[in-house]
């Protein structure tokens, strides 16, 4: 689990205060950064998750340094219908979402030349369509309020395209123009759409799999600021663009890399 100890470090917004947030892919990396950092604000955070395991680790481990116990509901975003249920079930626990942050995501890689029909419509299942439609499920509420963010989670590599993340890449260019309609369609209520765009983030996952010893010297080389990119970073420009800060930042695309782009 992301520690966050160090919130007081940052900024507090007191317009986040008991503000109801929901974040889908909440339990590990970056979703747990997310989870935290607006607990720590002190909102009512609501999450979904495939992991269970590591969601009641999250919990546990937030209660302990004195927040409130975040909502949790097991859901596989793919499956439309489960993902807007428990949008409605968040809000019978905290009121409506003034705050959305779709994160889950998927970027498992296929050979391109031998991938299949099944895989690559599984990733646009997980990584893209799941945006539009908690979007959609929270626009009623948002609008009740007077307005409300959206936080859509892209991704650099829609900007250089690495390899053999075709359809990964192909969902994470079509969240930043969900990120634009939306922003377009849903601006006459007030709601704010923006999307964030994270560089190489250094989560357990990433360290596990795909982020070696050699590949963050090579990328040490092409970034600017020569430290680690962790979770957090992503979180806190995820506060300011959920917060009142931001009430007249919408249909913006923000990078959070160490300059590499």
């Amino acid at each position: 689990m992301y520690s966050y100890s160090n919130h007081t470090q940052y900024t507090r917004y007191a317009s986040l205060q008991g503000r109801s947030v929901f974040i889908t892919g909440g339990s590990t990396g970056i979703g747990a950064a997310l989870v935290e950092a607006f607990a720590a604000q002190g909102a009512r955070v609501a999450f979904v998750d495939i992991d269970a395991e590591g969601a009641g680790e999250l919990c546990d481990a937030l209660e302990r340094q004195g927040y409130a116990r975040p909502w949790f509901e097991l859901c596989d975003v793919s499956d439309i219908r489960a993902l807007q249920q428990s949008i409605a079930d968040a809000r019978a626990v905290h009121g409506g979402i003034a705050v959305l942050v779709n994160n889950a995501a998927n970027d498992q890689r296929y050979d391109t030349r031998t991938m299949t029909e099944e895989s690559w419509h599984r990733g646009l299942a997980i990584n893209l369509h799941p945006a539009f439609f908690a979007a959609q499920a929270v626009q009623p509420m948002m609008a009740a309020q007077g307005g409300g963010s959206i936080i859509n989670i892209s991704s650099i590599n829609v900007q250089f395209g690495p390899p053999n993340l075709a359809s990964y890449i192909t969902a994470k260019a079509g969240i930043l123009g969900i990120s634009k309609a939306l922003a377009t369609d849903y601006g006459q209520d007030n709601i704010r759409v923006n999307s964030i765009l994270p560089g190489w983030v250094a989560t357990p996952k990433q360290l596990e799999k795909w982020l070696s010893a050699e590949e963050e010297e090579e990328l040490m080389k092409r970034v600017c600021l020569k430290k680690r990119l962790g979770a957090h970073d992503v979180a806190n420009l995820a506060l300011f663009l959920a917060a009142d800060d931001s009430a007249m930042i919408t249909s913006q695309e923000f990078i959070v890399d160490g300059g590499r782009i």
